[in-house]
């Protein structure tokens, strides 16, 4: 039986990394606005793919309840979105479990936060990973994004990826944990989109020619 310990500990050392990876617990914890998907999510050694998710439209939100992370260490976190419909900029961003590190939280808090949680301060021990030299990026139907980070301040870790484009994106960006093992949501939301700059009506580019033409003559009167 003693000989039998040696060949195990060498055939875990040596199985694939995908049967080796760390126990990593990721699930949808909210949505609204045509979110869905996320549930077919993966993990390996430092990192997460949270594979495909739906967003239609502006106002889409979805949730992800992460656990597990190792303390310290860098994970690269992808995910695709499909279906994009009417907006440009996909917003991430770090909530944090209510515990003894919420004293620089905002007194008060977004509408959005889900309860028992807060936006992520400085030194609660989340971040997208910053200085890590991670990459962050974002690819909007064959055009690449540019991206905002909002997370040297205690208002909240923040990423906003904007670009030009329909139907999918393929998004990357890193993720941390400084204490490890602890349960905390990353919320996406859509924002912004084409239907904010549609064209008028013909009914009202008909009023606007309308009212044009009508100044044009009192202008011409007063000068006469």
């Amino acid at each position: 039986m003693k000989r039998l310990w040696p060949i195990l500990a060498l055939s875990v050392l040596l199985m694939p990394t995908a049967a080796r990876a760390e126990p990593i617990s990721i699930s949808v914890e909210s949505s609204s606005g045509g979110f869905s998907g996320g549930a077919s999510a993966t993990t390996g050694w430092f990192s997460i793919d949270l594979g495909t998710v739906v967003m239609p439209a502006a106002g889409a939100v979805g949730t992800f309840l992460v656990d597990g992370l190792k303390a310290g260490s860098d994970y690269t976190v992808s995910l695709v979105i499909s279906g994009i419909s009417g907006w440009d900029s996909l917003r991430a961003e770090i909530l944090d479990p209510l515990d003894r590190d919420d004293g620089l939280d905002p007194a008060s808090q977004p509408s959005y936060v889900n309860a028992g949680f807060s936006t992520s301060n400085d030194i609660d021990g989340f971040s997208f990973a910053q200085g890590s030299g991670l990459q962050r990026s974002a690819v909007f139907a064959g055009g690449s994004a540019s991206v905002v980070a909002d997370e040297m301040t205690n208002r909240g870790d923040v990423l906003m990826f904007t670009g030009l484009g329909r139907d999918t994106a393929r998004v990357t960006f890193g993720l941390r944990d400084r204490v490890g093992a602890r349960g905390f949501l990353i919320r996406f939301s859509s924002v912004g989109g084409a239907e904010q700059t549609h064209m008028p009506e013909p009914a009202s580019m008909l009023l606007i020619g309308t009212g044009l033409a009508g100044l044009a003559a009192a202008r011409r009167r007063r000068t006469a």
